[in-house]
């Protein structure tokens, strides 16, 4: 590791110096030979542009999908400080993304950063936690995706039909094995099909806007006031109304997330080292614009009747919102678009999830790695983890059956990705502020010499505020069996199991980021980065 070091600081120093004096190299050769000093040969097809690399990332966050997911919790100001907090993380991640992109990026970056005696459990545990984080995110994406789609079925048949767990389960695995087989076997054309998601996705909030304002004004009661949007706070939990304020939080922190799937893709992006950062802030900056605006909209234009729509009879609140505007056929034409928005989110982070995986696998780190790692050379798989990727389907479809036991235990779903990411996210930061000085090397991006510190201490509290949030009871401060929020015990028995994993048998295989890279491979363009 003290040889990658090296070579990170010089390799990083020359491409520095490089863009000032306006010779940068060929980003495809550029991008390969950064690699090489990462310890990485180069094994999977660069073939994402800077646009795409943002597309995956703004495509999970799947704005409209995942504020009718989050209705509950939705409120334009809690949304707008939140989503602020965020931009900040972002910026932080989007540091070192820059000077050091990589698919294994968070637990790569803290064994960099990390002292020697902390390298390899603090690795070890945020790779982990990134991956099950991910796999977290494909089931509650997939599972929303799943309600939003029987939903629909409601909604035709006017609410006089609603599924059972067994049958919306049954349509979460079949889900989650269609994005697998996608993934695997259109690989060439995903960063055509991200691209078109960007599209979709902003179309799909300009629609909105225009739509329900127009069609409330159709109807009576007349649009709801801005005293109203703005001012109010319905609480309907037992907590203060301070605190159910605090937990609006949670709409922009279950929405605005994986934005770190932009790193996963580092080693198939071309100009990775301008591409991950720039990929990383405007995908947040622009999903909390554009979430601002459209949760404002869809405030002024619902019932008041909160509880009305959150119990409504379709199964899916932003079903109710669109039924209660624009009547029955536009809410079904709306809902359907909202469902496929949601069905290409899933399509994004199977993507990432297997990027990270397949890179914690490549340092022997995840049980069976040698199988796990390896790179497809079949024809329609060629450089795809595709193993990998039938790895993270599995777990997923097994992790699902949280969902057949009850609603406290389906909307764990949501918050093991929320804080699986977030200490995957603070860990790297947080050990780059204690230990990292030194030796970090600012990448193309960079906040600046004054503000990258101050930006990292802010992004490390938030986050660990962040953890604690998503683990406590949203109904309120006496919850019962059916209202329990056990996210904490589902996460933290993950960690428990991940360090008691290290300790006992791991910490004799794992030593960190291997090089996978050969004296005659260093610096060269390989041919499958080229194609």
């Amino acid at each position: 590791m003290d040889d990658i070091i090296e070579k990170v600081t010089s390799k990083t120093s020359k491409r520095r110096q490089s863009t000032a004096t306006g010779h940068d190299s060929k980003p495809q050769a550029g991008d390969t030979e950064l690699l090489a000093t990462l310890g990485y040969k180069q094994e999977l097809r660069r073939h994402y542009s800077t646009l795409q690399i943002f597309a995956v990332a703004f495509s999970i966050m799947g704005l409209l999908p995942s504020i009718a997911s989050t209705l509950a919790f939705s409120m334009p100001a809690g949304w707008l400080v939140a989503s602020c907090f965020i931009f900040i993380v972002s910026l932080a991640m989007a540091d070192i993304a820059s000077a050091m992109p990589t698919a294994g990026g968070l637990y790569f970056w803290t064994h960099y950063f990390a002292s020697e005696k902390w390298k390899n459990p603090l690795s070890f545990l945020v790779g982990y936690s990134n991956t099950i984080g991910l796999i977290g995110g494909i089931c509650s994406i997939d599972y929303g995706f799943a309600s939003m789609l029987l939903s629909v079925i409601s909604l035709a048949r006017d609410g006089n039909w609603s599924a059972t767990r067994p049958v919306i389960y049954g349509t979460y695995a079949a889900t989650v094995f269609a994005h697998g087989f996608i993934a695997t076997f259109f690989a060439r054309m995903m960063p055509r099909i991200q691209s078109a998601c960007i599209f979709l996705n902003i179309a799909l909030v300009v629609a909105t806007v225009i739509a329900l304002p127009i069609g409330k004004a159709n109807n009576s009661p007349p649009v709801n006031p801005g005293s109203y949007v703005f001012g109010e706070v319905q609480n309907l939990t037992t907590w203060p109304t301070g605190w159910a304020f605090i937990m609006a939080w949670l709409s922009p922190i279950w929405t605005i997330g994986a934005f770190d799937s932009c790193v996963h893709m580092s080693e198939e992006a071309t100009h990775a080292a301008r591409a991950v950062p720039l990929g990383i802030i405007s995908s947040v900056g622009l999903c909390g614009l554009l979430g601002f605006v459209s949760l404002a909209v869809i405030a002024s234009s619902m019932d008041r009747n909160i509880e009305g729509i959150l119990n409504s009879k379709f199964g899916q609140p932003m079903a109710q919102i669109y039924y209660d505007a624009l009547g029955k056929n536009g809410a079904m034409g709306f809902m359907v678009v909202v469902m496929l928005v949601q069905f290409f989110m899933g399509l994004s982070i199977v993507l990432a999830a297997s990027r990270q995986s397949w890179a914690f696998s490549r340092d022997g780190a995840l049980p069976f790695s040698s199988f796990f790692r390896k790179v497809s050379q079949r024809k329609f798989m060629r450089y795809q983890p595709v193993r990998m990727m039938c790895g993270i389907v599995v777990a997923s479809v097994l992790i699902g059956l949280l969902c057949l036991i009850d609603e406290a235990a389906a909307s764990a779903l949501f918050s093991l990705a929320v804080a699986g990411n977030d200490l995957a996210w603070l860990t790297p930061i947080l050990a780059r502020l204690l230990w990292g000085s030194d030796s970090f090397i600012p990448g193309e991006f960079y906040t600046g010499k004054y503000l990258s510190k101050p930006i990292g201490w802010v992004a490390v509290i938030y986050m660990m505020f962040v953890i604690v949030l998503t683990m406590i009871p949203t109904e309120g401060p006496n919850p019962t069996s059916q209202t329990m929020n056990y996210t904490v015990v589902i996460n933290g028995g993950l960690w428990l199991g991940a360090v008691a994993y290290y300790y006992i048998h791991a910490r004799k295989t794992y030593r960190g980021p291997q090089t996978t890279v050969s004296p005659e491979d260093e610096g060269k363009n390989l041919e499958q980065g080229s194609k």
